[in-house]
């Protein structure tokens, strides 16, 4: 039996469409989205890289 709800997190190299296409795909809905940076300390100070982005995916019943 699957998980009914699953988190899944945008690639480096897709585009937000992608992930919402890779979601479908599996057989699940987006029912909410969080973004958290990501930051890599350079000379000891915190320096933002990039946002992560993540949908919440609901498992579409039949």
């Amino acid at each position: 039996m699957s998980k009914k709800t699953i988190w899944f997190e945008v690639a480096e190299n897709e585009t937000m469409e992608d992930c919402l296409e890779r979601m479908k795909a599996e057989g699940y809905m987006a029912a909410g989205r969080k973004e958290e940076p990501l930051f890599e300390e350079k000379d000891g100070v915190p320096v933002p890289v990039r946002q992560i982005i993540k949908f919440k995916g609901l498992k579409i019943e039949e």
